[in-house]
């Protein structure tokens, strides 16, 4: 039987775009919310010509100094506050069957929930990563253990969501004892791994519109796309197209905005890198173009960023028939997956010479780029099929 099913994506990412077109050609009637004024990568979040009939795009207020207030805590939580109120708001006006949330930060999440029970809907909670433990870890290391009172209880408030939550979708399976251990039964719990729009990435050739346009076709390009924080070591870039100033034919290339991004460029200012090229986000129709143009496709997450922490620019570039260099824990679940594709190279964050001769590895061994990129091609066609990833997503909905 159709449903009125609110997908919420705070951050806007492009898979669960692609959740929602599909709910919405099964004939349900989805609306796709998501948050305004994030400074973050988004996806296609605007109807196409031939889209169903029952799908639709809502743009949740988010207050337009968000980007410049994100870094201090209480400033912060004040703006999610005020985000989870109005997007309260327009489930009570959507008047949905199901909600589904991810991506969210928990002061916002609550009042969402609150919401979806109030106007009788089911909640599905779309768990990404543990909102709570990353505020306690990230405070600690700022402020010490007088940080823990506002851990306890961003940990307490996120099993609080949990045991509330109709079903919940969880990411991996290693997260099922965590979620277990906030009191939630085995049979209210679905994993369903994230992925990226297959469809929509495209191999591309080398020699494409985007390179053209930026003077890349020609060159051998490090790309790095996606957030970029002072946490994510933006030092590693730097120093890597220091590491290359003397090859003509070499490019340092991040796509990115923010604090991480800010820092380079007065790098490569201050230094005269003329290969570190620094560019903003790109629209999500230049991101398959932009992939191509790569060599080798750089992420970075450092050890207190989380174990299970999946950057999407990963499942983007596992599409791309393109090498991964990662800079992130062993342990890390997008380091473990990009292991099992064969599809790039994993150093620890706290080893930046292995990092510098991983890159001089692909640099000089087309064969080795060759064959990882392939792997995770092959690894994204066996596993990003959005026919049988809604399949499993409506066996969940059919559980609340």
């Amino acid at each position: 039987m159709p449903k009125r099913i609110l997908v919420h994506d705070y951050a806007g990412h492009a898979f669960p775009v692609d959740l929602s077109r599909e709910l919405a050609r099964r004939g349900h009637t989805v609306c796709h919310a998501y948050a305004s004024n994030l400074n973050t990568p988004r996806g296609d979040l605007q109807l196409r010509p031939g889209d169903p009939s029952g799908l639709g795009f809502k743009e949740i207020p988010m207050d337009y100094r968000y980007p410049a207030w994100k870094y201090s805590f209480l400033r912060r939580r004040g703006l999610e506050v005020s985000y989870g109120h109005a997007c309260a708001g327009w489930i009570q006006e959507f008047q949905p069957d199901i909600v589904i949330s991810g991506n969210t930060p928990t002061d916002c999440q609550v009042l969402i929930l609150r919401a979806a029970h109030r106007t009788g809907a089911k909640f599905v909670s779309w768990i990404q990563d543990f909102y709570g433990i990353a505020v306690d870890k990230i405070l600690r290391k700022k402020i010490g253990l007088i940080s823990s009172p506002i851990g306890f209880y961003y940990r307490w408030l996120d099993g609080r969501i949990l045991r509330s939550s109709d079903h919940i979708v969880v990411i991996t399976e290693d997260f099922i004892p965590l979620v277990q251990a906030e009191g939630v039964p085995l049979e209210k719990i679905t994993s369903i791994p994230n992925w990226a729009i297959i469809k929509e990435i495209g191999i591309q050739p080398k020699d494409n519109h985007w390179a053209r346009h930026h003077g890349l076709n020609d060159k051998f390009v490090f790309l790095y796309t996606g957030t970029l924080g002072m946490k994510h070591n933006p030092a590693l870039l730097s120093d890597l197209a220091r590491l290359y100033r003397d090859e003509a034919e070499v490019r340092v290339v991040v796509v990115s905005e923010g604090q991480g991004a800010t820092w380079l460029t007065k790098i490569k200012e201050r230094e005269g890198l003329t290969n570190l090229l620094v560019l903003p986000y790109q629209s999500f129709n230049e991101l398959p173009p932009m992939l191509g143009t790569g060599d080798v496709l750089i992420a970075i997450l450092e050890s207190e960023a989380g174990v299970f922490s999946v950057p999407s620019k990963i499942l983007s570039y596992l599409c791309a028939n393109r090498p991964m260099l990662l800079s992130m824990p062993k342990e890390n679940l997008a380091s473990r997956m990009v292991r099992l594709a064969k599809a790039g190279i994993a150093v620890e964050p706290d080893d930046p010479k292995g990092f510098y001769s991983t890159a001089s590895a692909f640099y000089r061994d087309s064969s080795l780029r060759d064959a990882m990129g392939r792997n995770g091609r092959l690894f994204a066609e066996s596993n990003f099929d959005i026919t049988t990833i809604t399949d499993k997503f409506l066996v969940a909905l059919g559980k609340t």
